[in-house]
């Protein structure tokens, strides 16, 4: 079945029709028989930018959230009081208390969901806590934990938890992708990729079955990692022969997006609000 990708929240806007940015992501899948969408960016832009677009979010059949940060799920209160009652996929670990560690001495800053859950459960939230790759339709994979299998992907060592009264490192195994099977490969979408984008892609075809990458989309966080990160996942997606389709954003950073243009030419697509794909 076709799909149709539309960003609908990103740092950036791509079109001029009135969308609004906010630091955040928010990316709507139609597949024309269901309206899925995936995180919710950081303000709650995502409603006045979709209707603008033409969708109406109170139309859509559930929500997943790739994980707790506040970029991706800060627009979730509003969506919920704008929708009512709709279903919400994520990790039991989404309201972990995760923060980046303070510069010069000033306190840790808060990253996490900004809503308790018992506040977005009385708006309408019905919970739905999954670990485990799950086919939610014909076709859509959501990832499940990514293992951490490669020696040079690692988590921003400024992202950190509060955990019974001690710092420690930030693993963010609620770290959730979404993977949908075409005729032409896999479509990949991230959320911020915070498990390392190479770990998801072949986490992706193990779960699938399906050897090839059509399209990646979504944040990669390419922008913070180190440059030898960076360069071993160039080398990586260079060896991906079928990918059609490289479209990078949020937290790719635009130094690294611009790079990925250059290294890519004939497959790198911007992928701003108000930008759409289809599959």
């Amino acid at each position: 079945m076709a799909l149709k990708v539309t960003i609908l929240v990103e740092n950036t806007v791509g079109v001029s029709l009135g969308l609004l940015s906010e630091w955040g992501l928010s990316m709507l899948l139609d597949f024309g028989d269901e309206s899925i969408l995936f995180d919710t960016g950081e303000q709650g832009n995502l409603i006045s930018n979709a209707q603008i677009l033409g969708y109406d979010l109170r139309q859509i059949d559930r929500v997943i959230l790739s994980h707790g940060h506040y970029d991706h799920t800060g627009g979730l209160l509003k969506l919920l009081q704008f929708r009512g009652s709709v279903p919400v996929y994520a990790h039991p670990d989404l309201f972990t208390l995760h923060y980046r560690r303070g510069l010069n001495g000033q306190g840790d800053k808060y990253l996490g969901v900004p809503f308790c859950p018992e506040q977005l459960e009385s708006a309408g939230a019905e919970f739905h806590w999954l670990r485990e790759s799950v086919e939610l339709r014909p076709g859509l994979w959501l990832s499940g934990e990514i293992p951490r299998a490669t020696t040079f992907e690692r988590v921003d060592d400024k992202l950190v938890e509060h955990k019974e009264g001690q710092v420690v490192q930030d693993t963010i195994p609620d770290d959730f992708s979404l993977f949908y099977v075409t005729d032409q490969g896999l479509v990949i979408l991230l959320g911020c990729a915070h498990a390392g984008l190479v770990n998801i892609v072949e986490h992706a075809k193990r779960v699938t079955g399906e050897g090839r990458v059509r399209a990646i989309i979504g944040g990669t966080h390419l922008g913070p990692a180190t440059p030898d990160q960076q360069n071993q996942t160039i080398d990586y997606l260079r060896g991906l022969l079928d990918l059609n389709c490289l479209a990078p954003n949020h937290c790719t950073g635009l130094g690294m997006m611009s790079k990925l243009a250059a290294e890519f030419p004939g497959v790198f697509t911007w992928a701003a609000a108000g930008n759409m794909l289809e599959f």
